[in-house]
């Protein structure tokens, strides 16, 4: 008989045997896939290195810099010599952002911790951990979707507002004295006229923005109480693009796809990711019916928080951070089809978001005046010819 025959007549003959075999084999398939996972956790990085900054540069904390503001922030940073701590909870990021920040990086300029804001203790054990000691901190973590803060207002209350509170706690514990604080247009909720003006009243009207609002007002009242603190509060408007050189992209992971950024929904239908792309809300009283927005390049909104770096005081300073023009969903997603060169399936649903509002583009006379900060991207198909590149190499992502 064949081994293999035979050996299939010794299964026959012991059942136990075959399924403690059958047990083990299952074992060892879960544990692979379990590993794979835990890899893309990825482990911290450089975490008891003392890093060392350019002369005249800064050590500098970002949070959320695994996402894809924060890296590009870490990217930039780094580059013009500055040292920088990540710290990022990998909650919404991706590790794979903070792979490629580590391999075009030198070791002495970049350090990765997983800290979650919203563990008070671990926030300030690694503030005051951190060697050399931190010269300011860039705030950029945060969930940050609005239809989200509508379904689990809680959510966004205790990550942004709260995890603000932790930040600023855990800054002062470390002798932390300058902070960047990147907040929202979504503060200004329906405003009454436009353009938006910094003395705009902000009427937030979902979680998302009146969170964000109350984390200014925290800042705000600590700064009344810390002579010596000094920050700026930045609100920028609707973040799309990449990296022109395509170092970095923006990549919404699987389970985020159905709450991402137009710009990267319309790159998943044309990858063919998604079925299609749904626009919600076609009758806002605005030039087509569906949404107006200001769309910022992603490396215009970072050269913003780097001019913002130079103008730090107290009380905190306020700014707009757009373009100036109010763009229409269906024009973005049409120069987003033509970008693309794909026949992307467009489904126009009637009913909008909830907590969305109808229409908001910024003035930005005072940025470009007491900063000299302009934008440098503001052609929509461009910002998004660097996106969709970036998604052509890497279309499953980093």
């Amino acid at each position: 008989m064949p081994p293999t025959m035979a050996g299939a007549e010794r299964w026959k003959r012991d059942p136990i045997r075959y399924l403690m075999f059958a047990l083990i084999a299952s074992f060892f398939v879960w544990y692979y896939n379990f590993s794979q996972s835990a890899q893309r956790l990825l482990p911290d990085i450089n975490p008891r290195s003392v890093l060392q900054p350019e002369p005249g540069r800064l050590h500098i904390v970002v949070t959320g810099g695994a996402g894809f503001i924060g890296s590009h922030a870490a990217m930039v940073l780094t580059q013009a010599g500055h040292a920088v701590t990540v710290l990022d909870n990998l909650s919404r990021g991706n590790a794979g952002a903070l792979r490629t920040l580590r391999d075009m990086t030198p070791a002495r300029r970049f350090r990765f911790l997983r800290v979650d804001l919203g563990e008070r203790g671990a926030v300030c054990a690694a503030l005051q951990r951190v060697r050399p000691r931190p010269d300011l901190v860039m705030h950029f973590a945060a969930v940050a979707y609005v239809g989200e803060s509508m379904r689990d207002p809680l959510q966004y209350y205790k990550n942004v507002t709260v995890n603000t509170v932790n930040v600023l706690d855990c800054m002062a514990a470390a002798g932390i004295k300058q902070l960047v604080y990147s907040s929202t247009c979504a503060v200004y909720g329906n405003p009454e006229s436009l353009p938006v003006t910094e003395a705009t009243p902000p009427k937030p009207i979902n979680p998302y923005g009146q969170s964000k609002l109350m984390a200014e007002e925290v800042i705000r009242w600590y700064a009344r109480s810390q002579p010596d603190f000094k920050s700026i509060i930045l609100r920028y408007f609707n973040v799309y693009g990449s990296d022109p050189a395509g170092r970095l992209g923006e990549y919404p992971r699987p389970e985020l796809r159905a709450q991402a950024r137009i710009s990267g929904a319309c790159m998943d239908a044309a990858l063919g990711l998604v079925p299609s792309l749904t626009v919600k809300g076609t009758k806002h009283p605005t030039k087509d019916g569906t949404c107006v927005r200001d769309y910022i390049h992603v490396m215009d909104l970072i050269s913003a928080h780097v001019a913002g770096m130079g103008r730090l005081a107290n009380p905190p300073p306020l700014y707009n951070i757009g373009t100036g023009r109010g763009v229409s969903v269906k024009e973005f997603v049409d120069a987003c089809k033509k970008v693309t060169g794909r026949n992307i399936q467009v489904i126009y649903q009637e009913e909008a978001r909830p907590g969305d509002y109808a229409e908001v583009w910024s003035d930005v006379a005072k940025i470009n005046n007491e900063l000299g900060w302009r934008a440098n991207y503001t052609d929509i198909e461009e910002g998004l010819r660097h996106a969709w590149n970036w998604r052509l190499e890497h279309p499953d992502g980093y």
